[in-house]
């Protein structure tokens, strides 16, 4: 019964949030025009965008190679890959980011490595992401002087950058912090946490402290600083490469801007995404309306139906590919789902 009550509490959040945010998104829309701009996309970029949607993960696959070797050398880029995907496709459609423990899980059973391990790889990749997305809209922040007399934004669009900025920052190096902290303390860390455990069932504590044991393990990484360094280049790959798509996005519609200052608009969509809603629904929609509009002077309507279409390109593409390798690995989306949720409540 309270596992009930706790789950529809859960969830009755994050569709609140939906709501609140589509809210905002759809405010004073007329969709006549923005139903226009949905259908006035330039075809052949359409479909480079289409194609271009696995270009992220590819890089991410890559990427991730450099974090798992540490527990085993040769991991197939087929599974890294699916991997990617597959979590992707679970978060698509079901709320609360669920993909983003289906996705080590899902590796970890398809190449035998422990579950904790690679879940912690994850928790590093997140802090990357977020500190090299931090880092591109630092650098677009400080050059200011050097656009400003030619690339015009709202200051109210400014000062939400520096706000949301600084909370990136502040969350990545707080996370990366207790990252170090569980690795080069892991005595006196894994002491702490069995002390925290005393007043629950020894068996529960038991499974709890191996997990973390596991979890230490998947950062060693940070012990190479050659791998360290590349981990960081292959980061800036996959921003960067995710810059490029959403800047051929804008050509799509016939929408001229260098390269360099789609930064704050891609940063912007990275923090919606985030917000843990259904499909990225609503949070998604709400920043990336809020980039085009603010920095990129796009008229409202013209930004709605821009965001619509190029979130529907990514689901649809996305999760084709995720239920063609589901399909072909005899797995079904719920099984996964339910694999997620086992995870996260235990």
């Amino acid at each position: 019964m309270k596992k009930a009550v706790k789950n529809l509490m859960r969830f009755g959040l994050i569709f609140l949030l939906t709501f609140v945010f589509l809210y905002f998104f759809f405010r004073s829309v007329d969709w006549k025009e923005t139903l226009s701009y949905l259908t006035g996309v330039n075809f052949k970029f359409l479909i480079l965008l289409i194609v271009l949607v696995p270009l992220h993960l590819v890089t991410r696959a890559i990427r991730w190679n450099y974090l798992l070797q540490y527990e085993k050398r040769g991991v197939s880029f087929y599974n890294r890959f699916a991997g990617n995907t597959i979590g992707f496709t679970v978060t698509w459609i079901f709320p609360g980011r669920l993909g983003e423990l289906v996705k080590p899980l899902y590796l970890a059973q398809k190449e035998r490595m422990s579950k904790g391990f690679v879940i912690g790889t994850i928790v590093v990749e997140r802090i990357f992401d977020i500190f090299t997305m931090c880092f591109l809209l630092g650098l677009f922040l400080v050059s200011k002087p050097l656009y400003s007399s030619y690339f015009h934004a709202d200051k109210d669009a400014y000062s939400n950058l520096y706000l949301w900025g600084i909370v990136g920052v502040a969350f990545a190096s707080f996370m990366l912090l207790v990252a170090l902290s569980l690795y080069f303390f892991r005595e006196k860390t894994l002491t702490a946490i069995s002390f925290l455990l005393k007043p629950f069932p020894k068996k529960f504590s038991q499974k709890v402290l191996e997990l973390m044991e596991e979890f230490i393990q998947g950062l060693k990484f940070f012990h190479s600083l050659g791998n360290l360094l590349m981990y960081i280049l292959f980061s800036f790959v996959v921003w960067l490469g995710i810059i490029f798509y959403y800047w051929i996005f804008l050509f799509a519609y016939n929408i001229s801007v260098p390269f360099f200052f789609i930064f704050p608009y891609v940063f912007l969509t990275m923090v919606g995404a985030s917000i843990p809603t259904p499909g990225m629904l609503g949070g998604f929609h709400y920043f990336s309306k809020l980039g085009l509009t603010s920095f990129l002077h796009i008229d409202p309507n013209q930004a709605i139906g821009m965001t619509i279409l190029v979130h529907a390109i990514q689901i649809v593409v996305t999760c084709l590919l995720g239920y063609a390798i589901l399909w072909k690995e005899g797995i079904s989306l719920f099984q996964l789902k339910k694999l997620g949720e086992d995870k996260n409540q235990q």
